[in-house]
């Protein structure tokens, strides 16, 4: 439990978290087209015809904690103490901790066909997923058998949590396949880095008071895809002892009164995790010894640990990525009469494939120029309510972002971390942060319409291939 826990902590101490998730849409970056690959980012007779991050890494991802633990290891993270005043023992009170990380360290793309707007893509990520659920109980055990009444209880430790993070390598494609309707396409190649998966599904303890100890019984499954204690540096370059795949499809389809809507299915996949990965079926007990002395997470620690890792055998299993499928539908107005200022707002649902994660969004954009100021709500199904900001300059050959999608959370973690008691004691409806950066220059020859180019392709041989596709299956030419 302390593995999960104090991971929690740490990532809740550390304000420069990293995240986004619904502001690009519709914003024709090259971070968007790889995101949603329909998406097209290259402007003919304005932009160049090669784009790339020249190596600075675009930065993206979330996190959320809530329940009643929120005060409470807000206080250990920044203060060093437990406060279980707010933690509610023996009523079944679970927290839910969720956290996704994306890194693009390559992103390049090239322009490849004026006919069909034809654009291929080579990026490079690292991407890291989490998610679990746990109980007040598991959090006030480390402030002491205080905080309990009774001298035993049943279940009060079956918690669910996992991480997994991989590195993706992928190529993307897409085109116009006539004037309303661009399809596109991802193909990825997944290396995975760590993997590991907690499932406590009974669970006991008895205090001890008179000699300050507690038995500690837990049974349930622990999944770990390297040696306990053996994962270091070198394990976080790519390899293919633990390979996998994903693909993601995009359309975008504009309507007769100049509705674009995207629909698009992301990061479907799956990792092999090697023989060499470790599952452990446990049911078991250990002594906490000194549960009340300064030394008891070290100790509540080491009882969990090795329970946990009893009734182990090798083996591999295969994990999912967090596929998800997102509708948008986006519509642009000019705010005033010589058209310099654009409102272009944007509603997204958003629904996890393999877990139970839904959200809705809206994205209101107003531009000037080169200029873009979003602001972002969002709202999900644990009743979590988001707002937050991106500012961005676009031109058509270079492009910065920067924002967060909690800018209420993500200021008051910052608040607590330099020691803010109102900010550690704040139990809000959820504690989070996130942060988003992001760059990129196109370069190269300018893409010509063929009335100011120097060289007019002809005949069908300048076709797409899913233009092509397109016209063999429904027998249309071209609109």
């Amino acid at each position: 439990m302390r593995i999960f826990l104090l991971a929690i902590c740490l990532i809740l101490s550390a304000s420069k978290v990293f995240s986004q998730q619904f502001s690009h849409y519709n914003t024709g970056t090259v971070y968007e087209s790889f995101e949603n690959p329909a998406v097209q980012t290259f402007i003919p007779d304005s932009s160049r015809r090669l784009a790339f991050n020249f190596f600075i890494p675009n930065l993206t991802s979330n996190l959320y904690l809530t329940g009643n633990s929120q005060s409470s290891l807000k206080n250990r993270a920044f203060n060093g103490t437990y406060d279980a005043a707010r933690l509610k023992i023996g009523e079944g009170a679970f927290n839910r901790v969720a956290g996704n990380a994306n890194i693009y360290l390559i992103m390049f793309k090239a322009y490849t066909n004026l006919s069909s707007n034809g654009e291929i893509g080579f990026s490079v990520q690292t991407r890291g997923e989490s998610r679990g659920k746990f109980s007040d109980e598991s959090v006030a055990i480390f402030d002491g058998p205080n905080a309990f009444d009774n001298d035993h209880y049943d279940d009060i430790f079956n918690n669910n949590i996992y991480f997994q993070s991989y590195h993706q390598v992928s190529f993307s494609y897409s085109e116009k396949i006539n004037r309303k309707f661009a399809l596109g396409v991802k193909l990825s190649a997944l290396l995975g880095i760590q993997y590991q998966k907690l499932t406590i599904n009974q669970s006991s303890i008895d205090f001890d008071r008179t000699n300050d100890q507690a038995v500690l019984g837990l049974g349930g499954k622990y999944h770990l895809n390297y040696t306990p204690g053996g994962f270091g540096a070198h394990d976080l370059l790519p390899t293919l002892r633990n390979p996998g795949a994903s693909i993601s499809i995009g359309t975008t389809l504009r309507t007769r009164d100049n509705f674009i809507l995207q629909g698009n299915i992301k990061d479907v996949g799956f990792i092999h995790w090697s023989s060499r990965s470790s599952i452990y079926t446990f049911n078991t007990q250990d002594i906490i010894t000194d549960i009340s002395s300064k030394s008891r997470e070290d100790n509540i620690a080491g009882s969990t640990r090795r329970i946990i890792h009893t009734g182990g055998q090798l083996g591999s299993f295969v994990t999912p990525t967090n596929g998800k499928i997102e509708l948008s539908a986006n519509k642009s107005f000019w705010l005033d009469y010589d058209k310099k200022f654009r409102y272009s707002p944007t509603i997204i649902a958003s629904k996890e494939l393999f877990y139970n994660g839904l959200a809705g969004a809206m994205v209101n954009p107003v531009s000037y120029k080169n200029l873009t100021v979003s602001v972002t709500s969002s709202y999900d199904q644990y009743k979590i309510f988001s707002m937050g900001g991106q500012f961005m300059i676009k031109s058509p050959n270079a492009e910065f972002f920067i924002g967060s999608e909690k800018l209420l959370q993500t200021g008051s973690l910052i608040m607590a971390n330099f020691g803010s008691d109102t900010q550690i004691n704040k139990n809000a409806a959820y504690s989070g942060a996130d942060f988003f950066i992001g760059f990129s220059l196109k370069f190269g020859s300018l893409i010509e319409h063929p009335m100011n180019a120097s060289y007019i392709p002809m005949g069908d041989d300048n076709k797409g291939f899913f233009e092509s596709l397109w016209n063999r299956i429904f027998k249309r030419g071209n609109n």
